[in-house]
C-alpha cells in the first residue's frame, strides 16, 4: 500500500479539510444548513462540503480510485458496489457523530479508509478539535503521531469499559458501559487507554473500516458475532471488538 500513497499526505488532506470546511462550521450552523436526510439521521453542509472536498483530493492523489462516501451513497446506493470489485476505494465518513456535531458537542471526527481489492490497506481517524490523527497500515502498527498504540490489557469482566448501545445485564457485570455518540471516538478509545471493548450493529462501512484495521494493529481481537472476519461492507450483522480473543468469548453471550 505504501507504494500506492504517502498515508502522511493523506493526513494533512483530512487536516486541511476539516480546518476549511469542518472546524469553521463548529458551532456556527444556521438552521437551513442542517436537515433530517432520513428518521434519526442528520446532515450538515460540513458533511457534504467536507465529504466532496475529500472526494476531489484523493481522487488526484490515486488516479482511478474510486470513491465510497456516507453523503454520496445516501443519494446514490450503487457506489456501495465499489467496494464488491477491484482496485482501490477510498471510504469517506466526513463528520462522524453529525448529531455531536450539531449540537456543538466535540465527539465528533474525520473517518476515512484506503481499501484495495476488498482489503482495509489503512485507516485514518482524526479528531479536528484535538487535532488527534490515529492512523494504521496494515501490517505496520497504529499510531498517534509518533506513539506506537496498543489496547487495553485483558481483566476480568467487573474490570472492564465498554461501549454498547444497548447494554441490559452487560451493565451491571462491567465496570462501565455506555455510548456517546462517535464510532470515530470508540475506536480512538480502544486503541489509548479508555474503552476495553466496544459492540456495533448495521454496519457501515465509512464507520467502521478504519476502525477495525486500526483495533487490529494495536493488538485487539474483533469479529462478526455470527463467527466471521469483519469485511469493508455494508452488513446488517454485529461486530465486538475486544482486547483478546478470550475476552471477545466471554463478552459475545452478554451483548447478543
Amino acid at each position: 500500500m505504501s507504494a500506492m500513497i504517502d498515508p502522511v499526505i493523506v493526513a494533512r488532506i483530512i487536516r486541511e479539510t476539516a480546518e476549511d470546511e469542518i472546524l469553521p462550521r463548529f458551532g456556527h450552523l444556521a438552521a437551513g444548513q442542517i436537515r433530517e436526510k432520513k428518521p434519526g439521521q442528520m446532515v450538515t453542509e460540513a458533511d457534504v462540503e467536507a465529504e466532496k472536498v475529500l472526494s476531489r483530493r484523493l481522487l488526484d492523489l490515486l488516479p482511478g480510485s474510486k470513491v465510497v462516501g456516507e453523503e454520496a451513497v445516501d443519494a446514490d446506493p450503487t457506489l456501495l458496489r465499489n467496494l464488491e470489485g477491484a482496485g482501490a476505494v477510498w471510504v469517506i465518513d466526513p463528520v462522524d457523530g453529525t448529531s455531536n456535531f450539531a449540537k456543538t458537542n466535540p465527539r465528533f471526527a474525520v473517518i476515512l479508509a484506503l481499501v484495495v481489492d476488498g482489503v482495509t490497506r489503512a485507516g485514518w481517524i482524526h479528531d479536528p478539535v484535538t487535532d488527534r490523527m490515529v492512523v494504521a497500515e496494515k501490517g505496520e502498527g497504529a499510531w498517534l503521531a509518533d506513539q506506537r498504540l496498543s489496547v487495553l490489557p485483558d481483566g476480568p469482566l467487573d474490570m472492564l469499559n465498554g461501549s454498547v448501545k444497548r447494554s441490559g445485564r452487560l451493565a451491571s457485570l462491567v465496570a462501565q458501559v455506555g455510548r456517546r455518540g462517535s464510532a470515530a471516538h470508540d475506536y480512538i478509545d480502544l486503541v489509548t487507554g479508555v474503552l476495553h471493548f466496544a459492540h456495533f450493529k448495521k454496519l457501515m462501512p465509512w464507520d467502521h473500516a478504519a476502525g477495525v484495521l486500526i483495533h487490529a494493529e494495536a493488538g485487539g481481537f474483533s469479529q462478526l458475532l455470527n463467527g466471521r472476519a469483519y469485511q469493508p461492507r455494508s452488513c446488517d450483522a454485529a461486530l465486538l471488538l475486544a482486547p483478546t480473543e478470550g475476552c471477545w468469548r466471554s463478552l459475545k453471550p452478554l451483548v447478543e
